[in-house]
C-alpha cells in the first residue's frame, strides 16, 4: 500500500482521505488547527499541522498528494495566498520529502473560465477570470505545470459541489428569504460523491499530465435548480429577486456565472462511476437523508 498526503482536508479532501484510508493506505492530512489534527488522529490519519501561506511543512514521504485547499475568508488571507503561495510552499516541501512521488492532483474550480456570458465550456476554452479566486486559480495551475511536478500532475475543475450539509441556498429558502439571483443563468453542479470518484477515477487512469473539467454534464437554469430544492425539502416555492448590479447575486458573496460546463472529456476518457447522473437524482438523495 501507498502513502498519501492530503492538503485540505475538508468537505471534500476528507471524503478522499477515508477511501484512501479504507483500501489500506498510509494516509497524512494536513491542518491550520490542533483541534483538527487530533480529530485526524482518532479517525486513524497521519496529522500534518501546518499553514501553507505561512510556512514552508516538512512532509513525511508519500506517493501520491492531494491539493484540495478551500480559502477560508475568516482566515485574513487572500485567495492568492492560499491557492498560489501555499500550493508553491506544498510544491517546495514535497521536492524534499518525496522526490518520487506519482502523482500530484490539483482540485481547480470552473471559475476560472469566468462569467461565461452563457456559452458552453470545455478543456479548450480560454480562461477570463475576472473575481479574485478565480485568477489566483489560474496561476496556481500555472505554476504547477512549471514546476517539477507538472509532468506528474491531474488538474480537475470542478463545478459547484454540493451534498450531504451542503445546498446552496438551502438555508434562505428554509427562512423564506428572497433570493437575489439571476434565474435564467446557469448553474453546474457535481455532487460530493461523485467529486471523489471523478478524483480517484483520474488518480487510476488519467494520464500525467492531464486536465479534465469535473461536472456531471447537466446544467440547470438557476431558477429551475432553487424550485427543485424546494420541493425536495417540502418548502415554499422560492421568490426571486433581481440583484442590484453592485451587490452579489447570491447572499454568500458568490456572483455566480452564466455558463454551461461539459464533462465530455472526463466521461470519454475517465468515466467516473457516478452515483447522480444530474442534479435530480443527488437532491433526491440529499432530501431523503433529511426525511
Amino acid at each position: 500500500m501507498a502513502a498519501k498526503l492530503v492538503l485540505g482536508c475538508g468537505y471534500l479532501g476528507r471524503r478522499v482521505a477515508e477511501v484512501w484510508k479504507e483500501a489500506g493506505h498510509d494516509i497524512y492530512a494536513a491542518t491550520r488547527s490542533a483541534e483538527r489534527a487530533a480529530a485526524f488522529k482518532a479517525a486513524g490519519l497521519n496529522p500534518v499541522v501546518a499553514d501553507l501561506t505561512r510556512q514552508t511543512p516538512d512532509f513525511s514521504p508519500v506517493h501520491t498528494a492531494l491539493f484540495a485547499v478551500s480559502w477560508d475568508r475568516s482566515s485574513g488571507a487572500t485567495p492568492r495566498q492560499v491557492y498560489v503561495e501555499g500550493l508553491g510552499r506544498a510544491i517546495d516541501a514535497l521536492k524534499r520529502s518525496s522526490p518520487a512521488l506519482e502523482t500530484f492532483l490539483l482540485v481547480s474550480t470552473t471559475g476560472v473560465y469566468g462569467d461565461g456570458d452563457g456559452g458552453e465550456i470545455d478543456e479548450d476554452s480560454p480562461c477570463h477570470p475576472t473575481r479574485e479566486s478565480g485568477q489566483a486559480y489560474v496561476e496556481a495551475e500555472r505554476l504547477l505545470a512549471e514546476s517539477w511536478l507538472g509532468d506528474r500532475s491531474i488538474i480537475l475543475r470542478l463545478a459547484g459541489i454540493y451534498g450531504p450539509g451542503r445546498i446552496p441556498l438551502l438555508g434562505e429558502l428554509q427562512r423564506r428569504e428572497p433570493l437575489a439571483v439571476r434565474e435564467d443563468a446557469s448553474l453546474n453542479l457535481i455532487h460530493v460523491d461523485d467529486a471523489v470518484a471523478a478524483i480517484l477515477a483520474c488518480e487510476a487512469k488519467a494520464p500525467r499530465p492531464s486536465l479534465y473539467c469535473v461536472s456531471d454534464g447537466h446544467p440547470v437554469r438557476r431558477g429551475e435548480w432553487y424550485r427543485a430544492v424546494a420541493s425536495a425539502f417540502g418548502l415554499p416555492q422560492p421568490v426571486f429577486r433581481e440583484p442590484a448590479p453592485d451587490q452579489p447575486i447570491v447572499p454568500s458573496g458568490r456572483r455566480g456565472g452564466d455558463k454551461r460546463v461539459r464533462n465530455d472529456k472526463l466521461m470519454r476518457e475517465i468515466a467516473p462511476p457516478f452515483r447522480y447522473p444530474s442534479y435530480r437524482e443527488g437532491l433526491a438523495a440529499e432530501a431523503s437523508r433529511c426525511s
